[in-house]
């Protein structure tokens, strides 16, 4: 999805490509069948979870081996690391589910908001009140008399607006279906970028692109989270996050996060929705990554070596076994939830803040 990635036929020989062929996603269909397909089980013995180091250490004090808690005076949430991945904290349910909640409708109301960017820009322009434009089962639509919108990465985009017009009816009237349904665009959203924007096709932060603020209360939350990571006396600044949305059977591939100039900092890397699996391997593809499960409320700080390892999330669950969101889902009970409900009860949302000077 985003960093450093390899491709090609040595990347199936690696020790992190063969940790991410082991958790991911594989249906089979039972022969001479018309069942849906069957979602082969995997073998997950082998996967930390820190819910459950954190509930070991709660009642008698102790850490598996490999892993320690981690002090940091004046903050007041448990955070564990790892041995041999210094750099790396894991803090277990550092969100409340209130918490979790208003992210998941910020992710899916305010980020995807121009001058933000998402994977939808290139293609139609700037989108706005996406999720709006569900709830009113819009259509977005060519605008007529409109051959550009805006200059994106060197390209020309068509300007598209949202219609109430049916997609049929749409379709009759121009003769042609430069068109899509507005759900369909909420479901094929994989990330949108805040604050300084990243440039995908060069690979760096071009701050000659107009952007939104982080806003305020996620920068707050992000330094007060950065802070086990940080040294004595130095305060995280945010300055660009990247948001990534997960459909059922969507992974990001093992990469690197390696375009910010001091890497001492963090990133701040925010979990919502269903449960996934994370791999965090070494600084070769051929180091045998860890696995752990990342939960709706979980945040990981990636710093200093850690910056270096290779790492991606080969698999989220939405069965009812493993997901383990129906606490979160609870929470959206109110007459119009339902569109919060039915997009996070089969999707991930990782919000990730960067400093990026």
């Amino acid at each position: 999805m985003y960093g450093v990635e390899a491709s090609g036929a040595e990347t199936e020989r690696t020790a992190f490509r063969r940790a991410e062929k082991r958790y991911k996603l594989y249906k089979s269909q039972p022969p001479r069948s018309r069942k849906q397909p069957v979602v082969n089980r995997t073998d997950l013995s082998d996967v930390i979870d820190f819910l459950t180091v954190l509930e070991s250490f709660e009642r008698d004090g102790g850490t598996p081996e490999g892993i320690y808690r981690f002090e940091c005076p004046g903050f007041a949430l448990p955070i564990f690391c790892l041995k041999d991945r210094p750099g790396f904290y894991f803090i277990p349910c550092a969100l409340t589910i209130e918490e979790q909640c208003y992210w998941i409708r910020q992710s899916l109301i305010s980020f995807p908001q121009p001058h933000n960017r998402t994977n939808h820009t290139a293609i139609y322009g700037p989108i706005s009140d996406l999720l709006t434009a569900v709830q009113n089962k819009k259509i977005l639509v060519e605008a007529e008399n409109s051959n550009v919108s805006m200059v994106d990465n060197n390209m020309l985009a068509p300007r598209y607006i949202f219609s109430e017009t049916s997609l049929d009816a749409h379709v009759e009237g121009h003769g042609s279906c430069k068109s899509v349904a507005a759900s369909v665009l909420l479901r094929k959203l994989r990330w949108s970028t805040l604050g300084l924007q990243f440039d995908w096709s060069k690979r760096n932060y071009d701050v000659s692109l107009p952007h939104n603020e982080i806003p305020k209360d996620l920068c707050l939350l992000a330094k007060k989270m950065a802070v086990p990571a940080m040294s004595s006396g130095e305060e995280f600044q945010p300055e660009a996050a990247i948001v990534n949305y997960f459909g059922p059977s969507d992974m990001l591939g093992g990469h690197l996060d390696d375009m910010e100039a001091d890497w001492s900092k963090p990133i701040v890397s925010i979990s919502l929705g269903c449960k996934a699996i994370f791999l965090l391997g070494g600084k070769s593809r051929e180091d045998m990554p860890v696995s752990m499960f990342l939960r709706s409320g979980d945040i990981i700080l990636m710093a200093a070596q850690a910056r270096e390892c290779f790492h991606g999330v080969p698999r989220i669950f939405i069965d009812d076994e493993h997901a383990e969101n129906s606490d979160l889902l609870s929470q959206f009970s109110g007459e119009d939830d339902h569109y919060f409900m039915d997009y996070i009860k089969s999707s991930r949302i990782n919000i990730n803040i960067r400093q990026v000077n």
